[in-house]
């Protein structure tokens, strides 16, 4: 087929090297444009998605939007193409772009619709405690996500980072669209359900605070959730980012101290206890209690909670 690619983090990268080795040929990739970047944030840092287009000898396009560009509208319909293929691209698709392809504007979304509809599936998938996510190759149409799906797969969240399965859905859904783009007749688009219709809102910087008013369990999926780049919390007027960690659950309304209070290892209910520094430090929750097993000072590397003691002590009783 005649494919015009969309995307942009790296997320949307498998997808396209997938069509690549199909046998497709991309005419041109869309991708949003080079932003400042780099260690000292000046030079322009192109996406991913860009990066990987020019390696590929691929045209890269990046407007800035199509709703008040109807010359980029005009430009990308001439293009003929028999569809385009949309992954995190970054960029609302008016219904002229979306009708522009023979076959329409297909897209990668990282969650088992119609829960988690928008920006940040993935995350929000992990904060809320689900069993299991996937990803589903949805026809596009005017709303947010919320066109019928041709084909869906499925995946255990079981304790994995939103990078870890970020990257897993990205090659899953990789594969799902050379086989629907293989046989999209034989992948008819099947109207989403009514009812479970839930929605990923973009991830606020201010959520990536730990939280300890709330259970261990919720403490430690928001680490999950937010890692990369990290969730953290503040000592000394220093953040700490939490990059992985253990979980102390207790029965419902069982306390072990105030909430963000580094606590004494021997004092708690655990099958092995070792003094401060042995396996770092526990902090204290509404119910449970977490150990930050794997942290990270500003402008410094990832080191294992021992290490981080060694030059950076916070003793029991510590108020976060």
């Amino acid at each position: 087929m005649r494919i015009i690619f969309m995307g942009t983090p790296e997320f949307a990268v498998p997808t396209l090297n997938a069509l690549v080795e199909a046998g497709h040929t991309i005419v041109a990739a869309y991708s949003q444009p080079p932003r400042p970047g780099g260690r000292r944030g000046k030079a322009l840092t192109p996406s991913p998605v860009h990066a990987r287009a020019e390696e590929l000898g691929i045209e890269v396009r990046t407007p800035l939007s199509f709703r008040k560009d109807p010359d980029a509208v005009a430009a990308f319909a001439a293009l003929d193409a028999d569809v385009a293929v949309v992954a995190a691209y970054g960029l609302i698709l008016p219904v002229s772009v979306l009708e522009a392809p023979r076959l329409g504007c297909l897209n990668v979304h990282g969650s088992l619709l119609p829960r988690w509809r928008g920006a940040a599936p993935v995350q929000r998938a992990i904060l809320a405690g689900d069993a299991e996510t996937g990803v589903g190759i949805m026809q596009m149409e005017a709303g947010l996500d919320t066109g019928p799906v041709r084909l869906e797969g499925r995946t255990p969240i079981d304790g994995k980072t939103a990078g870890e399965l970020t990257a897993e859905l990205a090659e899953l859904g990789a594969r799902l669209m050379v086989e629907v783009l293989g046989d999209f007749d034989g992948h008819p688009a099947v109207a989403q359900p009514e009812e479970g219709v839930t929605y990923a809102a973009k991830i606020d910087k201010a959520e990536t605070r730990l939280n300890f008013d709330q259970p261990a369990e919720a403490v430690e999926r928001q680490i999950r959730a937010f890692n990369p780049p990290g969730a953290w919390f503040e000592h000394d007027g220093e953040r700490i980012r939490v990059l992985a960690a253990a979980k102390l659950p207790l029965p419902s309304g069982e306390r072990v101290g105030e909430k963000g209070m580094i606590l004494d290892p021997a004092a708690l209910p655990l099958s092995q206890p070792s003094p401060q520094g042995g396996e770092g430090f526990w902090i204290a929750c509404t119910t449970g209690a977490i150990r930050p097993t794997l942290v990270q000072r500003a402008g410094r590397g990832v080191v294992t909670t021992r290490e981080l003691l060694n030059g950076f002590p916070i003793p029991p009783g510590t108020q976060l």
